[in-house]
Order: structure tokens, then sequence, then C-alpha cells
């Protein structure tokens, strides 16, 4: 893996309820197609991204954005970056390596319920298609 030249801070979102020191690993199925177990960890240096993606997670409890340090190597997220973005616009990253909780960040934009609704067809489109996700 190339180390981007992004030395944060970095963020993650999650509706996971998380404290600090606990490490964030690789294995678990993608928010986006639950049928896919992801072989990284992803982060973003955007707190509001972060946001969007805790927004965006699945399940029912409340969207949470923790600020998290990588503990390992990493590289930039092949899934929003030159193939969608030239360049890294999103400063979004992704590891095979944990990321270790710092502590919970309560300060970042919310959605309103339109634009969230937006974002939730756009992902199902994508479904649809079956875009591809690059694990």
């Amino acid at each position: 893996m190339n180390h981007p030249l992004d030395e944060g801070p970095f963020y993650h979102g999650t509706k996971a309820d998380l404290r600090s020191g606990d490490l964030l690993t690789p294995g678990f199925r993608s928010n986006y197609r639950p049928e896919i177990v992801m072989n990284h960890i992803y982060f973003t240096a955007l707190r509001d991204g972060a946001g969007l993606a805790a927004e965006l997670a699945a399940g029912d409890a409340p969207p949470r954005v923790y600020l998290v340090e990588p503990t390992g190597p990493f590289e930039d997220d092949p899934n929003v970056t030159d193939k969608k973005f030239p360049g890294n616009p999103t400063r979004s990253y992704r590891s095979t390596a944990p990321i270790r909780v710092v502590h919970e960040v309560t300060e970042w934009t919310r959605l309103t319920s339109e634009a969230l609704q937006e974002w939730r067809d756009r992902i199902a489109k994508i479904n649809a298609e079956r875009g591809e996700i690059i694990n």
C-alpha cells in the first residue's frame, strides 16, 4: 500500500456505540451491499463525510462520528478516487489494519431527511445496477 500524504485528523462514521481505545477491523458486511464482507476498514479526513457514512450505515441506532487513528498503512479508497472522482477530493481511505477510536465527535453536519433519502435512493439505484464495490 502507498501511504497517502494526509495527516488527518481522521474520522469514522457508524451506528455502533464505541469507546475510546476500541479497535475497528475489517471483516464486517458492507453498508451499501450487505452480501459483501469487507476486507478493509474505511475512514475519512472529512468529519461531515464520516457523518454521511454514519447516517447511511445499516441499523436503527443513532448515527455517530468518531475521531480515529490508523494503526497501520492505509491507501486512498478506490471506490471514490480516480474511478469516480479525480484525485481524492473526499479524502477517503481504507486499511487492512485496525483503526483505533480516540473519542466520539458530536459536532458534525446532519443531513435533512430529504437529503438522506436522496442518498439512499442513489445507493439503491447503484445496487440495482450492480455497481461494483472494490473490496
